[in-house]
């Protein structure tokens, strides 16, 4: 709870908040009106008067009702989690595709959350706020219209005409997103037509994934203390010790309680990890709770469906650790890791030659007849291998090239 509160911290100076205070209550059920009880709300009241805050960030993820509740009984701005991790998702996405993912992220999540804007909007608006309705409404991937304007149809409400408004923004969205995705599986089967295998740098978030492909690459990726500094994926050529090319990917960084909304809406971004060869999992070893940070990583790997792909570990940042046992210990949790230093250059070559014997034990050579009923192995051929040689015969296609041993089976009937 403490680590979690305490990475709530982190996430707020991210958006660009001072935090001035934390506190937490332990219970046995949760109050469906706030969430909290009622002696911990009158804490925050309370405490208002005190530290004067302007804003209070929940942990958990709020009710529509819970945040409204809330907002009225402390008069401040009420957050949670997803909110918070929305925003700065907001800040950092600087390609037209991180716009579109951040966008219909908010959408959806501020959709079932609007009676509640519009309640304490208006309420702002008596007091004499003077903010336009619709302003609350528009988030910062939100474009440039705003919602809320033009002509409500016969007995439809201001709320409705903006309801209905976020849905259609929502619809174009997901449409506009799903382009995006076709035109990087296009880009994926180029990749794949010139066999070169993918890496794909994964590892929790601010663990050191930007500046390792610098380093190994030469890139100039945005490398920043802060969590998700980079959101939108880079991926450059390397050569490996031996001289074979490799592409490296870094993606979005992972975190405890990562919105579902985020997962969904970064589909096309987090499929680059699906169609990779290999994981490189980065981890912050200097980090007080590094083992349960890469538990996080594996379990959302796993919902991912990419629990089964080889990973190679790298342990991060060891010129920072006083103590060099810190590398022992860990190395023990990760018995095939490899210690470096992504800022120093540290291991880095050791890391690429760990990375380079592991694709070539993870793929297998083979020659394949497989016929023309069969067109869903062609294509997982294609998909998941290197095709070196094709030519289609009277009984099947003839594939010959290089596919990870995890299929082999699916093929071995077909051998030649």
């Amino acid at each position: 709870m403490e680590d979690s509160l305490t990475e709530l911290a982190q996430l707020a100076r991210t958006a660009g908040l001072e935090v001035v205070g934390q506190t937490y209550q332990r219970l046995e059920r949760l109050n469906p009106a706030t969430l909290i009880g009622k002696g911990k709300l009158e804490e925050l009241q309370r405490l208002r008067d005190e530290v004067k805050y302007e804003v209070v960030i929940f942990d958990e993820e709020l009710s529509p009702r819970q945040q409204r509740n809330l907002e009225e009984a402390l008069e401040v701005k009420v957050l949670d989690r997803t909110a918070l991790i929305l925003d700065i998702f907001a800040q950092h996405a600087h390609t037209r595709e991180g716009r579109l993912q951040v966008e219909l992220a908010q959408y959806e999540y501020r959709l079932p959350r609007l009676t509640g804007y519009w309640t304490h909007l208006s309420r702002q608006v008596a007091a004499g706020a003077g903010r336009r309705r619709a302003s609350a409404l528009r988030g910062a991937g939100a474009g440039p219209g705003g919602l809320g304007v033009g002509l409500r149809g016969p007995g439809e409400t201001q709320l409705e005409v903006d309801r209905r408004r976020i849905k259609e923004r929502i619809a174009q969205l997901k449409r506009e997103l799903e382009r995006v995705r076709t035109h990087r599986q296009l880009y994926r089967r180029r990749r794949r037509q010139a066999a070169i295998p993918v890496v794909a740098i994964v590892g929790y978030t601010n663990a050191g994934k930007s500046t390792l492909l610098n380093a190994i690459s030469g890139a100039d990726v945005l490398v920043e203390d802060k969590l998700f500094a980079t959101l939108d994926p880079t991926t450059r050529r390397v050569k490996l010790p031996g001289g074979q090319v490799v592409l490296f990917t870094d993606t979005v960084g992972f975190i405890q309680k990562l919105p579902t909304q985020l997962v969904a809406a970064f589909r096309a971004t987090l499929e680059e990890i699906n169609d990779a060869d290999l994981l490189l999992h980065i981890v912050d070893i200097t980090h007080p709770n590094a083992l349960a940070q890469s538990r996080t990583v594996e379990r959302t790997l796993a919902e991912l469906g990419a629990a089964d792909k080889p990973v190679v570990v790298a342990l991060n940042k060891i010129d920072k650790l006083a103590d060099p046992r810190r590398v022992r210990e860990m190395a023990v949790e990760f018995p095939h890791s490899v210690a470096i230093s992504a800022k120093e250059g540290i291991g880095l070559e050791e890391l690429l030659s760990r990375v380079e014997r592991t694709l070539s034990e993870n793929l297998v050579y083979i020659e394949a007849c497989i016929p023309y009923s069969e067109g869903e192995l062609v294509s997982l051929f294609h998909r998941r291998g290197f095709v070196e040689r094709e030519a289609h015969k009277r009984e099947g296609a003839i594939l010959a090239g290089r596919l990870p041993v995890r299929y082999l089976a699916a093929f071995r009937r077909y051998l030649i």
